[in-house]
């Protein structure tokens, strides 16, 4: 089990509570709430409330968890932590009573060491020194050797032959592997060690949801292995950020659909996504994987994965904003298992229907859509027309004709095919670098 976010100290505690009055404030004034979702479409207001009223439920329980601990009764908080040991001894100093700065004393090291072991939940201490906090602790740590090994931190399946070639020539073609010389055997080590590593640190996709089907792809080594590159990619960019998500933030969502006005609008949305303290990482696909886009966190952090598998403008919008609603919409009931989503065919699960129409209206808000004449015209300058109206990429409007038609015939040289991936290179986007 992966652990669920937790309040670790009296400062965490303190900004819990402001967000918690601030999202109240929102909930209880429609002034309030304007100023956040200003400019927004108004389908889109009611799906945003929801989610406000979402965050708050689950801000108010981390609050009450940690409040409980430092009362001497740590289960809610306990129980969050679910088997991370890391966890437990977070919450074994807060049941304590003890600070930050009271355990790092105790260990006879600065409290910033102490910080620094809390906010990664001490992954990369030494097995000496983890054993020696837990005894300062009270804590003690021990380990099983079931009777029927299980191996939970792997997928439920071995990697076939072919699965490991499709990984393997992928990853060489990549620059995943350490040294671009090494063997087979060498590169499919390191592969199966970094899938390995994720899964224990972030459990293992649950469902991908391609259309009308939503499918158990825990187990796909494919999958796996591309969201193990995109989480690596992830941590160094989220390191240097200055911005945390802020789920009261989200005005700012109709400038990044205004940015696909722009010829290298993708990397413009790249940045201001991160202004935002979202983590948008293009990687291609490794072949079979029939993956559009991806939403997930790292830690706190929402993550968007994007294959550019469609190398066209209208997809690539569409995708990043079905991706960044269920950033919004679904933080805190979803985003931690993640969503994984081909976008060829319509969906029926709830959650995919949310974000497809959060994407819909915030690109061409459905009660301009319904009145416009580009809806029926087979002609280009009306759909042009209202492009410019919302001041958006015409390849949008373009598209939304083909898919509301289901004629993919029509209009084929006008969805900018070919020209996102010469703005937005997958191989060489680090451009906080």
């Amino acid at each position: 089990m992966v652990a669920k976010s937790i309040i670790a100290n009296d400062r965490q505690a303190r900004e819990t509570a402001s967000a918690i009055e601030q999202i109240s404030a929102a909930l209880s004034s429609e002034q309030a709430l304007k100023a956040i979702v200003e400019g927004l479409p108004r389908e889109v207001i009611a799906s945003v409330r929801r989610s406000l009223l979402t965050e708050r439920e689950e801000l108010a329980s981390l609050l009450a968890a940690y409040n409980e601990a430092k009362a001497g009764r740590p289960d809610q908080l306990r129980e969050r932590i679910g088997s991370d040991p890391g966890g437990l001894l977070v919450v074994a100093r807060v049941a304590r009573g003890w600070s930050q700065k009271e355990l790092a004393r105790r260990l006879f090291i600065p409290e910033q060491q102490v910080q620094r072991y809390e906010a990664e939940r001490y992954r990369s201490i030494s097995l000496g020194n983890l054993i020696r906090v837990a005894r300062t602790l009270g804590v003690q740590l021990t380990a099983d050797l079931p009777a029927q090994s299980h191996e939970q931190w792997l997928p439920s399946y071995e990697m076939t032959q072919a699965e490991a070639q499709k990984v393997l020539k992928h990853a060489r073609s990549e620059g995943w592997l350490e040294k671009a010389d090494q063997s087979d055997e060498s590169g499919l080590s390191q592969l199966k060690r970094t899938v390995a590593e994720h899964v224990a640190d972030h459990g293992t996709p649950s469902l991908l949801r391609t259309g009308l089907n939503v499918e158990d792809h825990s187990g796909d080594w494919l999958l796996l292995s591309w969201k193990a590159q995109v989480t690596r990619r992830a941590q160094s960019r989220i390191q240097r950020m200055k911005t945390k998500y802020k789920a009261l933030d989200v005005s700012w969502v109709m400038e990044l659909a205004r940015l696909s006005a722009h010829e290298d609008g993708p990397k413009l949305a790249e940045k201001l996504l991160a202004d935002h303290g979202i983590v948008l990482i293009i990687e291609r696909q490794i072949s079979g994987m029939n993956v559009d886009g991806a939403a997930f966190l790292v830690d706190e952090t929402p993550v968007i994965g994007m294959t550019l598998r469609h190398n066209r403008i209208d997809n690539f919008w569409f995708t990043l904003m079905h991706e960044l609603g269920h950033v919004i919409l679904h933080y805190r009931t979803g985003l931690s298992a993640g969503f994984f989503d081909s976008t060829e065919d319509f969906a029926v699960d709830e959650f995919e229907r949310q974000a497809d129409e959060f994407a819909s209206n915030i690109l061409i808000p459905e009660e301009l859509w319904v009145r416009s004449p580009a809806r029926i015209s087979n002609r280009p300058e009306p759909l042009e027309k209202l492009a410019a109206q919302l001041g958006i990429a015409p390849a949008i409007v373009f598209g939304r004709v083909r898919m509301e038609r289901k004629n993919y015939t029509i209009f084929s040289n006008k969805l900018g095919a070919g020209k996102v991936r010469k703005s937005f290179d997958a191989r060489q986007l680090e451009i906080t670098q």
